[in-house]
């Protein structure tokens, strides 16, 4: 062996060590911890909550596992945002299709007072792959906590009441693990972009 092969061979050796090094420092020392913000990500949809389906099946932190899914909080009594995400899904859900995939999606009510399951399971009945979810209040709000939701009474003249709530629909994967959103009204190619993500994963 020639002596610029025994340096080369030198030569690579401490790189191969060096890059060892690094990698190791990185691991070890300077990659970044995860901050407050993604911890909290990575936990939505973990909690106790113990809700049922507009069928009588019971929905718990458990059922978010198996297949990617859609989750998003609303009311039937509400005037404009659940109707045009509703509107938004059967979209989604037409393009997929094409694919032969569906999106199963998750509409869990913020007003268990008046959504019991019958009428949940007609007001979602023409969204395909739409399966509403209720339960009692308290679970309700275990729920809204687990999801990082907003839900608000707020009284209406007369006695009534609406609910102002969040807006996004949240996106899981098939471990239950969050994988992204889709904003209230976001243009329907980038929602597929994310949502056809979502379904490759």
């Amino acid at each position: 062996m020639t002596h610029q092969s025994l340096r080369l061979i030198r030569v690579l050796s401490w790189a191969a060590v060096v890059v060892a090094g690094a990698a190791l420092l990185w691991a070890t020392v300077l990659q970044p911890a995860p901050t407050d913000h993604q911890i909290a990500m990575q936990e939505l949809g973990k909690g106790d909550y113990a809700l049922v389906t507009a069928d009588g099946q019971p929905f718990t932190q458990a059922d978010l596992e198996g297949q990617p899914t859609a989750v998003f909080f609303g009311f039937t009594h509400c005037p404009d945002i659940c109707p045009t995400t509703l509107g938004e899904v059967t979209a989604w859900q037409e393009d997929l299709a094409q694919d032969g995939q569906e999106l199963r999606t998750l509409f869990i009510t913020v007003d268990p007072e008046r959504d019991t399951r019958e009428i949940l399971g007609e007001y979602v009945s023409w969204a395909p792959g739409v399966t509403g979810i209720t339960g009692d209040p308290a679970e309700v709000d275990k729920a809204v906590a687990a999801f990082r939701a907003f839900a608000q009474k707020v009284p209406l003249e007369g006695g009534d009441y609406t609910v102002n709530h969040s807006t996004q629909v949240l996106l899981f994967d098939d471990r239950g693990d969050f994988f992204g959103l889709v904003s209230y009204q976001e243009p329907h190619e980038r929602a597929m972009g994310t949502i056809r993500r979502l379904m490759a994963s």
